[in-house]
């Protein structure tokens, strides 16, 4: 049974390695600018609850259909606790609980986050980028991203988001290069 437990997850880490490799070729094919991170995030105030307004669709989320909504909360070594959760068609609700922890200074908006068993954080391929890049000053509505622009969320406080400010943000991403055209709004029931 160990023995088994230790090639799925080799084969996992190898498969992330590689879908990580096509990723980056995807990227660099594109020659398109570098992704902009926001200046500096106080996160602080970024700690809270944040609900999914779009997407552009990922593997990981297939199962969510709505309500999908992200929980942050500051721990005492500096890392943030990431509980995400969302509701599946048969109307139950499914939980991911994760570390993130910022990637250079503490106003830093550049984040690393998993999802991966503790036991495997010292693997680079079960971190994530989650990279802030478009934040209002008062910390309601934001983009997070990674650097090769293969995600993409937008986040309001809200489950509702104003619909000027959302088509400003649009704006804004399009502007930094990504495909709008992919994001899908996640209903809230």
């Amino acid at each position: 049974m160990l023995m088994l437990l230790k090639n799925f997850w080799l084969a996992a880490v190898l498969t992330c390695t590689a879908l990580n490799a096509t990723a980056q070729n995807t990227a660099t094919a594109a020659n398109f600018p570098p992704v902009s991170a926001i200046a500096t995030l106080d996160v602080t105030r970024y700690m809270g609850t944040w609900y999914e307004v779009a997407k552009f669709p990922n593997w990981f989320q297939t199962k969510c259909v709505a309500n999908t909504r992200a929980q942050y909360l500051a721990q005492s070594d500096g890392s943030v606790q990431v509980l995400n959760s969302c509701v599946t068609t048969d109307g139950s609700t499914i939980d991911a609980l994760g570390q993130a922890r910022q990637v250079g200074p503490a106003t830093s908006p550049k984040l690393k986050v998993r999802f991966a068993p503790a036991w495997l954080s010292w693997l680079p391929v079960v971190w994530g980028d989650y990279w802030v890049i478009d934040l209002d000053t008062d910390y309601q509505l934001a983009a997070v991203s990674d650097a090769k622009r293969d995600y993409l969320w937008v986040l309001s406080r809200t489950p509702q988001v104003n619909a000027k400010a959302y088509d400003a943000l649009i704006e804004r991403l399009k502007a930094q290069h990504f495909d709008v055209q992919k994001l899908e709004r996640t209903p809230q029931r």
